[in-house]
């Protein structure tokens, strides 16, 4: 259960200056049953469309946009009294049909008694692309892969969830909540954060099970940029997204475009990279030389990392064995840590929603992300093991005189003076707002 999601579906549902809602993630992150789940349990009914599987629906929306002929043909097609308030109308796809998209604005406008909630894969590379947008009428909302928090509510550990949402203060968590800790951290890592890996987990607990479950995901993928990328960018996609472990895998894991070419220059690929990032399959992090708020200000665009969606499919890609989970810390340290580096831009990602950014020195210092919040940049650097050095923490330290520097290890929560550690599975949870 995606259930900060779902928190907030609840608080659009009793906004009384409520607009149509558009829920955004990347394919199979689980927004059609999210969003049907939320029908079941909060309406008395749910009008369902799916453009792709009912084209023909697509008909109700050429003639005009007037919400009420429109509801007055969807009530007939589906046989039911769509109400408002009561029903939640639902549509599916909704990128396939454009005018669909177009009449969220009369919704708005002339109908806002209706609830109308609408998904659809590849939503975000086909705005990027749409003209006359109802910008200002639609509420956004993104739906990411499983956070580890969420995770434990799969495997059916809510207390633990629970008492790491509740930390309050930088002191260390019960040792055997902490082992514990990590020990269903290494199996997240593996599996990933997809819904459908993360059932047939639940239901198995057999790896061989998840991986397959996992590279059917990435095979569909790969049949998305075919099928929806225009042809002059399908190459370079798959060129860009089979890249991705490679990079990782490097000691400096900046993206380089001659890693995938010798002859590959930046503005023939700028396009492609774009196109994956509007599908929401990949994190783009960009490097900043001079850490100041606003960061965005001062992002260089032109230096960045590419981070997957999902660390769990990032291992399939990487065709990682599942005995690594058996092997201590190991799965942390696999290919130059850049699992654990993933795992973190993920959580950092689904937790803030905000775009990352990385620091680097003029020489060889790096801090792996920084973070804006509350009128501050924190730094975070990432630790695969238990290593208590921080040595590019220390030069930003000594450059830039934080409040607080931050890194993420295997080790437990602590405070040193004004450096904190954050376990790696309370990066959910970074940085701990009362810390002082």
């Amino acid at each position: 259960m995606k259930r900060d999601t779902y928190k907030k579906l609840l608080e659009w549902k009793n906004d009384l200056n409520r607009q149509p809602l558009l829920l955004q993630g990347a394919r199979q992150v689980g927004k059609t049953y999210l969003l049907k789940e939320f029908g079941q349990k909060n309406y008395k009914q749910c009008a369902y469309i799916n453009f792709e599987e009912t084209p023909g629906c697509k008909s109700f929306f050429a003639l005009d946009l007037k919400p009420q002929r429109i509801i007055k043909d969807l009530s007939i097609f589906l046989e039911m009294k769509i109400e408002p308030a009561s029903t939640l109308i639902i549509f599916d796809e909704i990128q396939e049909c454009p005018n669909a998209l177009t009449s969220l604005k009369y919704f708005c406008e002339n109908a806002p008694e209706y609830h109308v909630v609408s998904a659809g894969s590849l939503l975000g590379v086909k705005l990027s692309q749409a003209k006359g947008f109802p910008v200002g009428k639609v509420h956004f909302l993104n739906l990411y892969p499983m956070s580890f928090f969420e995770f434990l509510d799969a495997v059916n550990r809510p207390l633990l969830r629970t008492m790491l949402e509740e930390v309050k203060t930088i002191t260390p968590i019960p040792e055997p909540h902490h082992v514990q800790l990590i020990e269903l951290l290494k199996i997240y890592l593996y599996v990933g954060g997809m819904p459908k890996p993360v059932l047939r987990y639940v239901e198995t607990e057999d790896l061989i099970k998840v991986r397959e479950t996992q590279d059917d995901i990435l095979k569909a993928y790969m049949q998305d940029f075919a099928k929806h990328a225009p042809p002059v960018l399908v190459m370079r996609i798959t060129q860009i997204w089979g890249s991705i472990p490679i990079h990782l895998g490097k000691e400096n894991k900046r993206f380089v475009f001659t890693a995938i070419k010798k002859s590959a220059r930046a503005r023939e690929y700028e396009e492609a990279i774009q196109w994956l990032l509007d599908a929401e399959l990949i994190y783009r992090v960009a490097s900043i030389t001079v850490p100041r708020l606003p960061l965005s200000s001062y992002g260089d665009h032109e230096t960045f990392k590419v981070y997957l969606l999902d660390v769990g499919l990032l291992g399939a890609m990487c065709r990682l064995p599942g005995r690594v989970i058996l092997e201590g810390d190991q799965l942390f340290i696999e290919f130059k840590g850049s699992l654990t580096e993933n795992y973190v831009a993920q959580g950092l990602k689904a937790a803030n929603g905000e775009v990352l950014y990385y620091w680097k020195s003029e020489k060889d210092a790096e801090v792996d992300f920084l973070l804006e919040h509350d009128g501050e940049i924190f730094p975070l650097e990432v630790k695969s093991g238990t290593s208590s050095k921080k040595k590019s923490l220390l030069v930003y330290k000594e450059k830039y005189q934080p409040r607080l520097i931050s890194r993420t290890s295997l080790m437990n929560l602590k405070q040193d003076g004004n450096c904190c550690n954050y376990p790696l599975y309370l990066v959910g949870r970074f940085p701990i707002s009362t810390a002082e």
